[in-house]
């Protein structure tokens, strides 16, 4: 079962802090609609694409911020919520449903809502994104942005030299915390030059180990298990057992499945988006255009003692 959109939340909310004689802790909503929508654990474990928040437990809190700035609920006490007149006489009406439509009754939501459209420059009574929560909905935008980054980035990389490919791989891999000083790096990339190897990368800053690299900058056609069968002979030639293998274009299929049942030694396939996620990821080719901060009421400030 897919979770429930923050929308189709809000009526079991209401009902069962209407239930309730006192003020009910949100972590206790949270739980008694995640038994009555028979969520499993792993929907329930599920984060949001930042990693940061679960998604269901996000959507159970914006629903109720939602019911509470029409004046559905009150706060009489930190992380609690209780209904309120009005609560009671929308829940007196029996509606099927509790939604933006039902909220926008009433002048306090109107307010709220009219605030965030301003600020958003969006029509929510327009938006077919609605029933996403804003910090989905920044989500989502920023994933939007990041799939077109390394699209730009790939088509990029695509198009510099060989030679600035290679440094391009030598700057990854030291970011990644592999191949000591970029220096130590440097000279050893392009160095051995046979045996289907490009490069030889010091595996931590004492050289305890080494990492043999294969770059391929190519565009028309994706790489295949001979040339992941070339580099494992090369590896085996040179006494290794590690390598990496980063192409700009795609790997087959049959050569995924050879990489995957090498038992006698490890090779790590990399492919253009791969690498552009990575590049992303350690600040590659990219400079930073915005940043913004989400921020929350740090409700230990307003703790007072008793």
């Amino acid at each position: 079962m897919a979770i429930p959109d923050f929308q189709s939340l809000m009526l079991p909310a209401l009902r069962h802090v209407a239930a309730k004689a006192e003020a009910v802790p949100v972590r206790e909503v949270s739980e008694v609609l995640a038994k009555e929508f028979k969520l499993t654990e792993e929907e329930l474990a599920r984060l949001l694409p930042s990693g940061r928040a679960p998604q269901f437990y996000n959507r159970v809190q914006w629903g109720i911020t939602h019911m509470r700035k029409a004046g559905l609920f009150s706060t009489p006490r930190r992380g609690c919520v209780q209904i309120t007149p009005r609560g009671r006489e929308v829940l007196g009406r029996n509606p099927k449903r509790v939604d933006m439509r039902l909220l926008a009754e009433f002048p306090e939501f109107q307010q709220f809502r009219a605030k965030r459209d301003e600020d958003s420059g969006v029509n929510s009574t327009q938006d077919s994104s609605a029933s996403r929560t804003p910090l989905e909905a920044i989500e989502n935008g920023y994933q939007v942005l990041r799939a077109q980054l390394a699209s730009d980035l790939l088509e990029r990389v695509k198009s510099c030299s060989a030679a600035f490919f290679e440094r391009l791989v030598v700057e990854l891999v030291v970011k990644m915390g592999y191949g000591g000083s970029r220096i130590d790096a440097g000279k050893a990339l392009g160095r051995s030059g046979d045996g289907g190897v490009d490069g030889i990368i010091k595996e931590d800053r004492l050289g305890l180990d080494t990492i043999y690299t294969q770059a391929k900058r190519w565009t028309d056609k994706a790489v295949g298990r001979p040339e992941v069968q070339q580099f494992q002979g090369a590896l085996s030639g040179h006494g290794a057992v590690k390598g990496i293998f980063i192409t700009t274009s795609q790997f087959t299929k049959e050569a995924r499945e050879y990489a995957a049942g090498l038992r006698n030694s490890k090779i790590i396939l990399i492919d253009g988006e791969e690498l552009a996620e990575l590049m992303m990821d350690y600040g590659i080719g990219v400079a930073t255009a915005a940043a913004y901060e989400v921020k929350r009421v740090d409700s230990d400030y307003f703790a007072e003692e008793e």
